[in-house]
């Protein structure tokens, strides 16, 4: 996953949160589990631990800075990173289809606001994620 450190948090969030949704989309229409599969899940796991990056990131230059209320909404508007991603990577190591569907779906709810064009520029990020997340495991 290249990461750009001219980015700002927004933006990299931004751009993890399309790619995210394009890995969903791919994911929910794969007949069956392959190896493109546990790619697609694997780059979902590994993308939502960078946004949780970002935000703990954004927290900390806010508190610094005494914006308590904004850092507060924030981490509000973020709780539901941290249970999505420990239970979809569980679900991914372990291969838990069911799991990992049903995490995808919630995970897809949460980025509501993100949609992404048929034709799109988000490439394939997700090429070599499942080896990427063992190598790390």
């Amino acid at each position: 996953m290249g990461i750009k450190t001219s980015e700002s948090g927004t933006t990299l969030r931004n751009r993890l949160a399309r790619s995210i949704v394009l890995a969903i989309r791919i994911l929910m229409q794969q007949e069956s589990p392959d190896e493109k599969s546990l790619d697609l899940a694997a780059y979902i796991v590994l993308a939502l631990e960078k946004i949780d990056e970002t935000i703990e990131a954004a927290m900390i230059a806010w508190e610094k800075r005494d914006y308590w209320v904004k850092a507060d909404q924030f981490r509000q508007e973020w709780a539901w990173i941290e249970g999505s991603h420990s239970r979809l990577k569980a679900a991914v190591l372990a291969q838990d289809w069911a799991t990992i569907a049903t995490e995808a779906i919630s995970i897809r709810q949460c980025f509501g606001n993100v949609n992404i064009a048929e034709k799109n520029r988000v490439g394939e990020p997700w090429v070599g994620a499942w080896n990427a997340l063992k190598r790390v495991n």
